[in-house]
């Protein structure tokens, strides 16, 4: 049996292009500071779920997603070049929020520990 599906190799493909593709070919302001942590594609791979995160808070999630879906375009015709596809699958972009929780818990837990160190004696 094989490890992973065709799906996640896929995946996997998109994913290192398009991190190629955001720093050598694309010149948008808005995804200079984008990383893409993860790709999911649809059993029938019609659908590319891309998960990206970026630094700057809200605002800058919401020029990051305008960002992309303005360049859907010309990314959609370069991960074809590159995938071979019969039919390149639709590209949906959605931040990622696992690390903004994941910092959020950090600060958390760093707060308790300043506390307790406080309190022992």
């Amino acid at each position: 049996m094989k490890p992973f599906t065709r799906a996640d190799r896929i995946g996997m493909k998109i994913q290192t292009t398009l991190s190629e593709l955001l720093t050598k070919k694309i010149s948008d302001p808005r995804l200079d500071m984008v990383t893409v942590t993860g790709v999911k594609l649809s059993p029938d791979l019609r659908d590319a779920y891309i998960y990206f995160t970026c630094a700057g808070g809200e605002k800058a999630q919401k020029d990051a997603l305008h960002g992309f879906e303005s360049a859907s375009g010309f990314i959609r015709s370069a991960l074809a070049k590159n995938l071979g596809l019969r039919f390149m699958p639709k590209l949906r972009f959605m931040h990622d929020s696992s690390f903004d929780y994941g910092s959020r818990i950090d600060a958390i837990l760093k707060s308790l520990k300043d506390k307790d160190d406080d309190h022992t004696p």
